[in-house]
């Protein structure tokens, strides 16, 4: 195979005349590889701000920013006789389903083969760098993606994420079928594509993840509640991530040190700017939580026991099972499949392995033997 030419200055589409060009070309195409980048670091609701698509001959990189409707490139990625490539595609993915609503079918995540292929440094830049003898710096990963216009420094370091996509696709497949893995990654690309809808972002409880720590006596609770849903309001404001005005743990001391003065909240760990910002109203804050009715821990239903050890032992066997294999655990039984598993039990075990068939012709009958040895054991009455 040829070694892949460096990328150029990718094509910056940001009409609705360079989308329909886009779109055109991009059908005319059986692979074609796809990135995005989001603004997570930067803002108080994430959103793609980047979108980038390699063909074999060119880049582009699209602007969502600046068009009103996306729904063109829609049929693109839900269409199964074009292949996406991705690296890492479950968070493009899951981004992409929440902000355009797009539906998926046919993918490939260079990422995930190189998993099942047991490297345990599968990132874009070492697969790079391995395969290619490139170096992708990813200094600018970090970067405001929502900033505009974009730098000609930004364009080139987007378009590296895709340029050398499709060739890396090509080895990593020879790499599979030479393996007798190949079966393996196209059922975890299937998986990839039915994944889960995005969850809703709920303000209102961003809090209660506190709730389970025993270090936190309800009355700080309740500061923290309070601390929490004032943040929220600030952070939408001035559209800033939550933590980028307060992180958790400063939210942590204060509500322990229950400040009543502003040197007191100074000393719980604000500073300066802080203080002078927003300390006034921080200490009100307090105050209220410290009026607040308590809040009281709420403890989910427990798993019973019979769950808990069939989930042990499933554990364990994908512990070993993944050394012998050179692999990492979720390679052998992925989280889902693992849970439901626990879940089911070993009359159900096929059925919760139908969207894996090479796992179960190759793992089946350890799965339900370990399954059976896990079952609660009945004794008959005594004649």
């Amino acid at each position: 195979m040829m070694e892949p030419k460096p990328p150029g200055l990718p094509a910056l589409i940001e009409t609705d005349e360079g989308l329909a060009r886009l779109v055109r070309a991009l059908r005319r195409e059986t692979r074609i590889a796809v990135d995005t980048e989001s603004n997570s670091l930067h803002a108080y609701r994430e959103r793609v701000c980047l979108m980038q698509f390699s063909t074999a001959e060119s880049d582009y990189v699209l602007d969502p920013l600046a068009l009103d409707d996306l729904n063109p490139l829609g049929p693109i990625f839900a269409d199964p006789e074009i292949e996406k490539i991705f690296h890492a595609a479950e968070y493009d993915i899951l981004c992409l389903r929440r902000d355009f609503g797009y539906s998926f079918a046919n993918i490939f995540d260079t990422m995930q083969a190189g998993r099942i292929l047991g490297r345990k440094q599968a990132g874009l830049d070492r697969l790079l760098e391995d395969k290619f003898a490139v170096t992708h710096n990813k200094r600018l990963q970090k970067a405001d993606w929502g900033v505009r216009p974009l730098s000609r420094e930004l364009l080139l370091y987007a378009a590296l994420d895709t340029h050398y996509l499709i060739p890396l696709r090509n080895l990593l497949q020879a790499e599979l079928e030479e393996k007798d893995l190949w079966q393996l990654a196209q059922e975890d690309f299937a998986m990839a594509c039915a994944g889960a809808a995005p969850k809703p972002r709920l303000d209102s409880t961003a809090w209660s993840r506190f709730k389970m720590r025993r270090d936190l006596t309800p009355r700080e609770l309740s500061i923290i509640k309070e601390l929490m849903e004032w943040r929220e309001a600030i952070a939408s404001a001035l559209d800033r991530p939550p933590f980028k005005v307060v992180d958790d743990d400063r939210l942590v001391e204060i509500a322990r040190a229950k400040p009543g003065t502003l040197e007191e909240l100074g000393e719980a760990g604000f500073g300066p700017k802080q203080v002078d910002k927003w300390g006034r109203d921080v200490l009100q804050v307090v105050a209220a939580g410290l009026r607040a009715p308590l809040v009281h821990r709420t403890k989910g239903p427990s798993p019973n026991g019979a769950y808990l050890k069939r989930l042990d032992k499933l554990k364990l066997w994908r512990k070993k099972r993944a050394a012998a294999m050179e692999v990492e655990s979720d390679v052998v039984l992925p989280r889902t499949l693992l849970l439901a598993l626990a879940e089911a039990g070993p009359g159900e075990a096929e059925a919760v392995m139908r969207p894996s068939p090479w796992r179960w012709q190759h793992f089946g009958g350890e799965i339900s033997e370990l399954l059976r040895a896990a079952a609660p054991q009945t004794t008959g009455a005594p004649g």
